[in-house]
């Protein structure tokens, strides 16, 4: 469930700081994030087919946007495809979780809290603005793009994968309930407890926030044209993920009414290499041939002109 429509900029940012800033201990696991060699290659795999379908040189400045704890700009950093990364997040929670991680792979990165409308950096400062998951918690997208533009080099690229589209939203209602109604079965087989929260826990921030911190679900006619009123050419949008976002969200569904600690390893492991099974099913067979409307996650990239 989005943010109200009524809601102001202002509360956005402050809703999803605050949230960000409560969820960022607990993110990667809750996400099943992972900065190791399956990480780097789902993340090299979205760059690649954002960029169309060629892996690009490595970037020298690169500035990441809603960064959060880093799965993007860290697993790129690690493969050597950023040379030197600013991470940006409006939760400075995030930030932090980002830093520590940074400091165990031995990426350097210097973080910057700043929301994306008004970013404190000199004009042409950087060769890449990139992010994931991040476009749909912006309230103002024209204003946040046109300071895109204004801080890359002549040249220089956006890319942003990993948002949600409004085809995609619909379709992982189906799964989500389906999720739900099995969960209960699916509990005694594999002889996890139900998740109880605490009164303590539903009032908390990451709880009672989560419904409001979405702003938008994309379809990739808008993602097409917000660029070009920026100032971009050469816009790109493809779809990421169909077969595997059906799948995931079922699966998620389930796991989310289980305590963490009782389901056990060997399903933790048959539902994420499952996922990944799916998502190489996605990029084989239906990424390449069918339109970006129909998946769940619309990829984007353009250029500033040189």
């Amino acid at each position: 469930m989005p943010a109200s429509p009524t809601a102001t900029p202002d509360h956005i940012k402050d809703v999803n700081t605050r949230y960000h800033d409560a969820a960022a201990d607990s993110y990667d696991s809750k996400w099943g994030i992972d900065f190791g060699e399956i990480g780097q290659e789902q993340v090299a795999s979205k760059l690649r087919r954002t960029m169309g379908g060629k892996m690009p040189e490595p970037f020298g400045d690169a500035l990441e946007i809603g960064a959060g704890t880093g799965y993007f700009s860290l697993n790129l950093a690690s493969q050597g495809l950023i040379e030197h990364l600013t991470a940006t997040d409006i939760s400075p929670g995030m930030l932090r979780s980002l830093e520590k991680t940074a400091g165990s792979l031995g990426v350097p990165v210097t973080t910057v809290v700043t929301e994306a409308e008004v970013l404190p950096f000199e004009d042409e400062s950087f060769d890449v603005v990139l992010g994931h998951a991040v476009l749909h918690h912006i309230p103002d997208l024209d204003s946040a793009f046109s300071e895109f533009l204004r801080v890359l080099r002549p040249g220089g690229s956006i890319v942003f994968c990993g948002e949600p589209s409004r085809y995609g939203d619909r379709l992982a209602a189906v799964p989500k309930r389906t999720g739900h109604l099995l969960a209960p079965v699916w509990r005694r087989l594999i002889q996890a407890t139900e998740l109880q929260h605490t009164e303590e826990e539903l009032a908390d921030d990451e709880h009672r926030l989560e419904p409001e911190v979405d702003v938008h679900a994309f379809v990739p006619a808008d993602l097409r044209a917000i660029p070009p009123r920026a100032g971009f050419e050469h816009t790109r949008v493809r779809g990421e993920e169909l077969v595997a976002n059906v799948w995931g969200w079922g699966m998620r569904s389930m796991e989310a009414t289980a305590a963490p600690d009782t389901i056990p390893i060997p399903w933790r492991n048959f539902a994420y290499r499952s996922y990944l099974g799916f998502q190489k099913v996605d990029q084989a067979i239906l990424e390449p041939y069918l339109p970006a409307e129909l998946f769940y996650n619309p990829l984007l990239s353009a250029k500033k002109p040189e």
